[in-house]
């Protein structure tokens, strides 16, 4: 197979385009042209989609031969941060998988996270990826120290953020004291 983690994307922005459907890619991927790339294997991002919608992007996803757990198939979501969440399978070769996390855009801050995404172009592609200051909060929601380890990198990078959006969704969000953890940490 000799597939990629890059390829697992491009395969999922695919379907996305041909379902029309608005994402924005986060996590690690996010990470890489936010902050410091580090390696990830896997792929997440939010997903702008109804329940039909999911359904025959699931159907066309396991026709490329991802995997879809039953429950997740039935509409079970699962939550992160307050957030609804499905996840997919995928093989790049024998014994190394890829999860997809696919997001379900349904909350204020999703909405508004879906309003800042930005266009970049990955391996002559154009990829719609999550503002680097979004990509704080959700990282500061998940709050795993890698998770952590990436808020303090993409701080190192990016520099100037628009501090009023990190700190009204901080508040928002319950998570003010990690986002001021994160900014004294950095400064």
């Amino acid at each position: 197979m000799n597939r990629s983690v890059e390829d697992v994307l491009f395969e999922m922005v695919d379907l996305c385009d041909r379902f029309k459907l608005s994402y924005a890619v986060m996590g690690g991927l996010a990470v890489r042209v936010h902050g410091i790339p580090r390696p990830t294997f896997d792929v997440d991002f939010e997903l702008s989609v109804n329940s039909e919608a999911l359904h025959a992007f699931f159907s066309s996803a396991a026709e490329l031969g991802y995997t879809i757990a039953e429950p997740f198939r039935n509409g079970w979501r699962d939550e992160v941060g307050g957030m609804p969440l499905v996840k997919m399978k995928t093989y790049l070769d024998v014994g190394h998988s890829v999860d997809v996390d696919i997001f379900i855009d349904e909350t204020a801050f999703q909405h508004s996270v879906m309003d800042r995404r930005q266009q970049l172009t990955i391996e002559g592609r154009k990829v719609q990826f999550v503002s680097a200051e979004d990509l704080i909060l959700l990282k500061l929601l998940a709050n795993r120290p890698r998770d952590l380890g990436d808020v303090a990198d993409v701080l190192f990078v990016q520099g100037q953020l628009d501090e009023p959006y990190l700190a009204h969704w901080a508040e928002q969000l319950g998570i003010r004291d990690r986002l001021q953890t994160a900014l004294t940490t950095a400064n």
